[in-house]
């Protein structure tokens, strides 16, 4: 398994497998896959790789096949400045428990803790994926909250748990 900052070159291949996530792994994502296929090549490319440094997305690549994403998100508003947001975490089912998942957490918690001013990284999980919540807890984040309500799937509400990783003291 190779992780690696994803490029523009990888945009066509990042959206598949985004598509792919979002269809098999619906009730992980706030938002439907037809809602995302519907967004532009820019979205996605802004996504992975934003000109203005604002996303980096990085994937997970075996046999030279993008298997697994994330990105993490920064703002530029003063007051929120220092802060993360780890998004789209998915991974494809054939390849999960390889260490994928573990690969890319670490290659964006590494890519904020190289950018200035990021005191703390923050990402949210549907309420009910166990698997995900073990991941980031091993990593070093804690649950701050719960938001009731959050997802509703098409025939249920689904909470969703927030998460936070301190990297600096405040």
């Amino acid at each position: 398994m190779n992780v690696r900052a994803l490029h523009s070159s990888d945009a066509l291949a990042y959206r598949a497998l985004m598509l792919q996530g979002y269809a098999k792994d619906a009730d992980a994502f706030a938002t439907t896959a037809e809602e995302r296929s519907a967004e532009p090549a820019s979205w996605w490319l802004k996504r992975i790789c934003d000109s203005n440094g604002l996303s980096q997305g990085f994937g997970a690549f075996h046999e030279g096949s993008l298997v697994g994403g994330v990105a993490i998100e920064y703002s530029t508003k003063f007051k929120v400045r220092h802060q993360a947001h780890i998004v789209g975490m998915f991974v494809s089912e054939q390849h999960r428990r390889l260490g994928a998942g573990r690969a890319l957490l670490q290659a964006a918690i590494s890519h904020a803790r190289g950018r200035p001013g990021v005191k703390l990284i923050a990402l949210a999980v549907t309420e009910g994926n166990a698997e995900a919540v073990r991941l980031y807890s091993s990593a070093g984040f804690r649950q701050f909250g719960l938001e009731a309500m959050a997802i509703f799937t098409g025939t249920e509400y689904k909470s969703r748990v927030h998460m936070q990783m301190q990297l600096a003291a405040a």
